[in-house]
C-alpha cells in the first residue's frame, strides 16, 4: 500500500542524492496524521511503503520495544531515516568492506560507531553502509521514515560475533515485497 503520493517531490530527470532522501524523511516525519496513523504491532515491525522523491523507495516502519534489524546493508543504494517519535540506535561500521566476493571478515577494533536517534534525528549514508538499527526501549515504540536511491536491488544481512562479520544471506525486492 503507498501512503501520501502528495509527500514526493516532483519527477526530475535527475536522481536524488542524499540531500534529497534526508529532505524527504525530514518532511514525511513533520506529517503528524501519517505518522501516527501506522498501525503498530507489540511483537514485530509494521510498514507501509511511501512514495519517495524521484523514483526512490520509501517506507515507514513502526519499531516495537526491543526490535532491531541486525546487521545488514543496503548494496549500491543510498539512504536517509529519521526516528518520527521514540528513540532508535543505529551501531555501524566505519570500514569499507568489500561488495562481492567473501564469507567471513575480521574487523579492526576502531570500525564500531554507535549513534542515538531521537525523535526528529536523522541520518543519511552512502552505498554499502553496513549497520544495524534498534529500538532499545523496553516500553516505547518507536517510528521512522526511510528513503533509497536506487529502490533496493538488494540486502546482505550478516551475523556478527566480536570482531567476525559474515554474510548470511542476500535478499532480493521479491523477498520483501
Amino acid at each position: 500500500m503507498s501512503l501520501s503520493p502528495s509527500l514526493s517531490a516532483p519527477a526530475t530527470a535527475q536522481a536524488p542524492a542524499q540531500a534529497d532522501l534526508l529532505d524527504f524523511v525530514r518532511r514525511t516525519a513533520a506529517d503528524t496524521e501519517l505518522i501516527s496513523s501506522l498501525p503498530l504491532d507489540p511483537e514485530g515491525r509494521t510498514w507501509v511503503r511511501l512514495e519517495g522523491p524521484g523514483g526512490s523507495e520509501a517506507w515507514l516502519i513502526g519499531w516495537p520495544p526491543g526490535s532491531g534489524t541486525g546487521w545488514h546493508d543496503h548494496a549500491d543504494s543510498l539512504g536517509a531515516f529519521l526516528t518520527a517519535s521514540g528513540e532508535l540506535t543505529e551501531h555501524s561500521l566505519a570500514a569499507r568492506l568489500p561488495t562481492d566476493g567473501w564469507k567471513t571478515l575480521e574487523l579492526s577494533d576502531d570500525v564500531d560507531r554507535t549513534r542515538r536517534l531521537p525523535a526528529g534525528r536523522a541520518r543519511s549514508f552512502g552505498h554499502h553502509h553496513v549497520h544495524e538499527v534498534l529500538n532499545e526501549s523496553a516500553h516505547r515504540h518507536a517510528v521512522s521514515v526511510h528513503a533509497y536511491y536506487p529502490p533496493l536491488p538488494q540486502i546482505r544481512r550478516y551475523s556478527r560475533a566480536g570482531q567476525v562479520l559474515r554474510l548470511e544471506q542476500v535478499e532480493r525486492p521479491e523477498h520483501w515485497q
